[in-house]
């Protein structure tokens, strides 16, 4: 089985360490164009760039070695919590390739570009619906960006009424880390709520902090719904009431909407506005692969204040609305990334309004598939159903077995999966989060599941196998500590000895 491997593989060499003087990759074509001088354009000669020279066999088992080390989601399961690691459908790949989107050219006249406009109003117009917002702006880059255009927006909206007394911000205590550090970015001071012991944003807290004086001071709220903790606010319309009353605004951290696609709206609960994560939520590419896209929806008293340019309606034709006096301006770019949104347009047109819910309804089912499985040995955070994450605990290993949540993580490592989130909400002690999202089978599933159960048997039994993972990778267990003080990731030729 998985768990009794302890070989770990050879570390392979770098293409530096396989190069030999003299040896040739491939034979390219005869240049066609004026040939350049190397030395003269880079100040060096083509032996002092030192580059590796390798045969083309070499060279091929090289990089194809590399690939098979890597891991993606078309070669395992990603647990990670908060993340939403779904795979993306080839198709949506596909569309996105079409010559007529890839070869557009960001500064084409608008005449030429009906079809990218038709693109963008569109998905605009689905997130509209599936939201419950009057507005969606596709201009921010990635989710970080979308919280801080929201909250750009509204300090635009309190500067123009006047109120820049308003220079609070409140934060609950689990929120993403990036809530307060875009409050910060915008010049806020963020004030954290705590959470209840059900695990709930705690009213009498929030009451206390929009009391009197106080809650003139306060700008928004920032709350994550669906939690951190993975679970539903259910006093989120009492939350939004209780903002407003002392004029405040409501924003929504989209990054857990899987949670509620198709199924209900963050628009209906009484948020003014809220960023979505395309590359979550909506299936394009994530990580590495991206780019992203942080995808902002609002009510209409911000709609003014929203980056420009505006793509709307105008007659039969769709336009770029640069005509916004009271418009925060651009907040990157030309209109965001386009081709993320193509993606995202084959997605949502792939499940339409008849199946959007399926999203959130299996993505649930899921994470309290994996949470019924694991509770006898990780037991969740809170004794509640779950939404599309699970949050469970280790902290009974760290009493009694000195196994921490990264020892669990780095043994399932020897096991072939990814480990999920850990120590994240930071509020929960050696806390695991798992977010199997809608798109893994059952059996996979299983497969995790028998692995954590097997990991936490083992850390009862034989904590140092946990304590000496992984065995099996090409790398195993680093000093984190050391390798973030001197962190060494550049290969650096050897001296020859007395040099």
């Amino acid at each position: 089985m998985p768990g009794g491997r302890t070989k770990r593989v050879p570390e392979p060499k770098l293409i530096f360490e396989k190069s030999r003087p003299g040896r040739i990759g491939c034979n390219v074509p005869r240049c066609d164009t004026p040939e350049v001088d190397l030395s003269k354009a880079l100040g060096k000669t083509r032996a002092e760039l030192d580059l590796p020279e390798v045969d083309e066999l070499t060279l091929l088992r090289h990089f194809t070695n590399l690939s098979q080390i890597n891991y993606g989601i078309e070669t395992g399961f990603y647990p990670l919590g908060s993340c939403t690691m779904k795979y993306n459908p080839k198709v949506n790949e596909a569309t996105a390739r079409f010559q007529g989107f890839a070869n557009l050219h960001p500064m084409q006249p608008e005449a030429t570009i009906p079809g990218a406009f038709e693109i963008l109003h569109g998905v605009q117009s689905m997130l509209c619906e599936i939201t419950g917002f009057d507005h969606i702006t596709l201009q921010p880059l990635a989710g970080a960006h979308g919280e801080m255009t929201c909250l750009m927006l509204i300090k635009a909206y309190f500067e123009a009424r006047g109120e820049s007394q308003r220079s609070v911000v409140l934060v609950p205590d689990s929120a993403h880390g990036t809530n307060p550090a875009s409050a910060a970015r915008c010049g806020y001071d963020v004030k954290s709520i705590p959470t209840d012991a059900d695990g709930n944003t705690d009213l009498v807290a929030l009451e206390k902090a929009l009391a009197g004086e106080d809650g003139q001071k306060v700008a928004a709220l920032m709350l994550t719904n669906p939690s951190t903790l993975g679970l539903f606010e259910p006093n989120i319309e009492k939350i939004c009431n209780m903002v407003h009353a002392v004029g405040g605004q409501v924003f929504c951290d989209g990054a857990n909407m899987n949670a509620m696609v198709g199924t209900t709206r963050p628009g209906d609960h009484g948020f003014d506005c809220m960023h979505l994560n395309l590359h979550k939520t909506f299936s394009t590419p994530h990580g590495g692969g991206g780019p992203g896209c942080g995808a902002i929806g609002l009510k209409d008293h911000l709609a003014p204040y929203q980056p420009v340019p505006v793509i709307r309606k105008e007659g039969e034709n769709l336009v770029a609305d640069y005509d916004r006096p009271l418009s925060i301006g651009r907040v990157a770019a030309f209109y965001g990334q386009f081709l993320m949104e193509v993606r995202a347009y084959t997605y949502l047109r792939a499940f339409g309004r008849e199946h959007m819910a399926d999203i959130s309804r299996f993505s649930v089912l899921n994470a309290n598939y994996v949470r019924a499985r694991l509770k006898d040995v990780l037991p969740p955070a809170h004794n509640r159903p779950c939404m599309h994450e699970c949050i469970l605990t280790a902290e009974k290993y760290k009493k009694e077995h000195d196994v921490r949540a990264l020892d669990i993580s780095k043994r399932l490592i020897d096991y072939g999966f990814h480990p999920p989130t850990n120590y994240f909400p930071l509020i929960v002690p050696e806390c695991l989060m798992i977010e199997p999202t809608e798109t893994e089978t059952k059996e996979t599933l299983d497969e995790f599941c028998d692995a954590m159960i097997s990991i936490c048997h083992e850390a009862v039994e034989n904590p140092d196998l946990l304590h000496d993972a992984p065995s099996t990778s090409v790398v195993g267990r680093l000093d984190e500590t050391l390798a973030v003080k001197q962190l060494d990731v550049r290969w650096k030729r050897p001296q020859p000895v007395g040099v």
